[in-house]
């Protein structure tokens, strides 16, 4: 039998992958599996006579309790070839990959009477289909694969039968000269390229990461495989591929904001063509705030306003992180995380002292390298009532309600929660009324409806078409009222090309 493509290890080829190694629970006993370092490929050697013993089932470590950490068992595991000496299975990612994402796979075996589970490479890979070699013929052997992360290894799929070594008989050639193509055997096949599910998705990198994406493929007689970034032919000085029979691997040592795009791979046979697309994107920590300033002081309160970076490392802000610190102590407190606004209202300060404000952005990297500062300070002033100086004229600090934040315009994905956010200023203190269609939505569940620091969120939980349309905030005081209105639209995403298997 023909002997399929070996994964071989990332670690000792061009295309290094971009995972750590991660300690996996099963320990490796000497004697039972090596790791060749020159090419790769997992080696068994044969095993030492064992002392006869009665057959015993192989023991099954118990699955650890469900964590969102951890990934979960990977998808549809195949025996693909079993030769005199070897066996090739393959698998596809796992549904969920855990929070702390994907660091590859453990394939193990245990010989049919052992009861000890074996893992066939020292650390986990990012392939989806192995080789075991140097296996012993009439070896009966039980095959499982687990997705690991940081947090550990999820729970493994399995085979549902033993393979069985047996030995290949091949009918001999008297002409050596006459030898034909493995492939002219067949009749030919129209390609097929098969996405793993990971991928269907944008692939988000952040600067100075390594980008390795093996692609699995079929077809008859052997693919050509050529890929394009952005309909254009890749760099060959930033972007390597390697190409087999089943698949193509496309590696980017250090990933640039420019390797984002999108990347494309057609595969052909004899005049068919299949392709399958691959959005990329590399991204970093934003700048900070272009520009600050402090609006007003009264009372104990200090409004401020400052204006989005200039850079947002190549992907949407989640928000801005406001901290302030008095002049006696300088240490700075946050007073509100990943705030979506550009203006705030700072309350409760104490009354004698002197702040000053800063702000951060803030994307999935994390908060910018450094924050926007204000100039001036803002003088929270004592309030002597008793010797009031000549002309002294006392401020009354009541006003009716006025958004300094409108709502904005809103698209979001069925399913996903999303919140509305608005920024409104009075005093006293205004009471906040949210409405759909012109209809109070007060006291439904599907509405958590918050107001903190001036700031006024509405979450919609996991909407659908249904929710789509006009939302209205209102806020009422004794001195009079304001709203403000946004449009909901919430519709689902088209699928992409080669999405789908």
């Amino acid at each position: 039998m023909m002997e399929k493509t070996t994964s071989e290890d990332p670690a000792c080829s061009p295309e290094e992958t971009a995972s750590e190694s991660a300690k996996v629970p099963t320990a490796e006993p000497p004697g039972e599996v090596a790791v060749s370092e020159s090419t790769g490929e997992e080696q068994v050697p044969k095993p030492q006579a064992p002392a006869p013993q009665a057959p015993a089932a192989p023991v099954t470590t118990k699955p650890a309790p469900p964590s969102e950490d951890v990934p979960s068992a990977p998808l549809l595991l195949t025996l693909e070839d079993v030769s005199n000496s070897s066996v090739t299975v393959s698998w596809e990612p796992p549904e969920r990959l855990g929070r702390l994402g994907l660091q590859g796979y453990v394939l193990e075996l245990c010989r049919e009477g052992a009861s000890e589970w074996v893992p066939v490479s020292a650390r986990p890979m990012m392939v989806t289909q192995q080789t075991v070699r140097n296996l012993a013929l009439g070896d009966k052997l039980l095959l499982r694969v687990s997705a690991v992360s940081s947090a550990g290894a999820g729970p493994p799929a399995m085979l549902d039968q033993p393979v069985h070594i047996r030995e290949n008989i091949e009918t001999p050639i008297s002409h050596p000269t006459a030898l034909l193509s493995p492939d002219s055997c067949f009749d030919p096949e129209a390609p097929k390229i098969r996405v793993p599910r990971h991928l269907r998705q944008t692939y988000i990198r952040q600067v100075g990461e390594t980008v390795n994406l093996q692609i699995p493929f079929q077809g008859k007689p052997k693919p050509q495989a050529t890929w394009t970034h952005n309909g254009h032919a890749l760099d060959s000085q930033r972007v390597s591929v390697r190409t087999g029979d089943q698949d193509s691997i496309l590696f980017i040592r250090s990933a640039q904001r420019s390797d984002s795009g999108r990347y494309e791979l057609t595969v052909h046979v004899e005049g068919l063509e299949a392709k399958a697309a691959i959005d990329i994107l590399v991204i970093e920590k934003p700048g900070p705030p272009s520009s600050i300033r402090l609006l007003d002081v009264w009372g104990c309160n200090a409004a401020l306003q400052w204006t989005p970076p200039q850079d947002t490392g190549n992907t949407e802000l989640l928000g801005y992180t406001v901290q302030k610190a008095d002049k006696k102590t300088g240490q700075w407190f946050t007073v509100l995380e990943r705030y979506h606004p550009t203006t705030c209202t700072i309350s409760d300060l104490i009354i004698g002292n002197s702040y000053s404000f800063r702000v951060f952005s803030e994307n999935l990297c994390g908060l910018s390298a450094s924050a926007t500062i204000t100039k001036e300070l803002a003088h929270i002033q004592k309030a002597d009532i008793a010797a009031k100086p000549k002309g002294f004229i006392e401020r009354d600090f009541s006003e009716a309600p006025s958004f300094t934040q409108p709502l904005a315009d809103h698209t979001s994905t069925p399913g996903y929660s999303t919140q509305l956010f608005c920024s409104v200023r009075a005093s006293p203190k205004p009471k906040i009324i949210w409405m759909k269609n012109k209809m109070e939505i007060q006291g439904n569940p599907k509405y958590r409806a918050l107001s903190e620091q001036g700031v006024c969120t509405l979450e919609i939980r996991k909407p659908s078409p249904f929710d789509s349309g006009v939302y209205t905030c209102k806020a009422i005081n004794v001195l009079g009222e304001a709203s403000v209105d946004c449009r909901l639209e919430v519709k689902g995403e088209s699928l992409r090309m080669g999405e789908q298997e």
